[in-house]
């Protein structure tokens, strides 16, 4: 190494792999720390990991050939170009400090208390165009109320091709809709913790409708953020 010029490309290449390779066996949690491997069954999960799957098994193959030809310690035979070990550095950080969950959910989430009219949930639908809201009881959150629930109570309560809304609350479409399945976490999750929420609630084939955060997970506390599947599908990982 030359201490005026710093690590050479190749050893920063080795360490961010190392880094990488590191965060996968954090995430994934499997049996087999092989590095395609982790990236293969990660990538089935995770929609960052997929992401980057073609980059990480082309970095797997170029790791070996610079390793496993490395004539002696701290002599590489071939180096990677300076543009593929940014690549990976930024890549190493992504998987290392994931972003905390609530970076993609959205905010400013408006909620209602079981006893609001639904004219209340109507407007907001109007206003914010949002389509899910948490509702409170006695001060604790008891579930959602979607848009979707909303129309279908219309559609099975119209007469005449008119529906009156004005003596209608909120547990009215409450106890109409069947019960969806939330998940309240605290402010400190991640988007890998949260994807494995989704994740394991599809794997016992039960569809969970969002994952609300609060504070500190608990369903008294005002939601700060909430995150739906369609919030995982559209993050944008790009690191470039």
């Amino acid at each position: 190494m030359n201490k005026k010029q710093g690590p050479l490309l190749s050893e920063r290449f080795e360490v961010a792999y190392n880094q990488v390779h590191d965060a996968l066996k954090d995430i994934v949690q499997i049996n087999d720390e092989r590095f395609v491997v982790l990236v293969k069954i990660g990538a089935k999960k995770y929609q960052i990991i997929e992401t980057y799957k073609k980059d990480l098994e082309q970095y797997a193959r170029l790791r070996n050939a610079i390793v496993h030809e490395k004539m002696e310690v701290g002599f590489y035979i071939a180096e990677p170009n300076a543009k593929v070990v940014s690549h990976i550095e930024k890549i190493a950080n992504v998987f290392s400090r994931p972003n905390y969950a609530l970076s993609i959910a959205t905010k400013n989430v408006v909620y209602f208390d079981y006893h609001d009219s639904i004219l209340k949930v109507t407007a907001a639908i109007k206003e914010h165009g949002y389509s899910k809201f948490p509702i409170y009881k006695n001060k604790k959150c008891i579930g959602l109320l979607t848009a979707g629930s909303i129309v279908k109570w219309m559609a099975q309560n119209m007469e005449s091709g008119h529906v009156n809304l004005s003596d209608i609350h909120v547990w009215d479409i409450m106890n109409y809709q069947k019960e969806l399945l939330i998940e309240i976490v605290p402010k400190e999750i991640n988007i890998f913790e949260v994807e494995n929420i989704f994740e394991k609630a599809h794997k016992k084939k039960r569809k969970l409708e969002g994952v609300i955060i609060t504070q500190n997970g608990k369903n008294e506390e005002v939601p700060l953020g909430i995150v739906t599947a369609w919030d995982l599908i559209e993050i944008d990982y790009t690191v470039d």
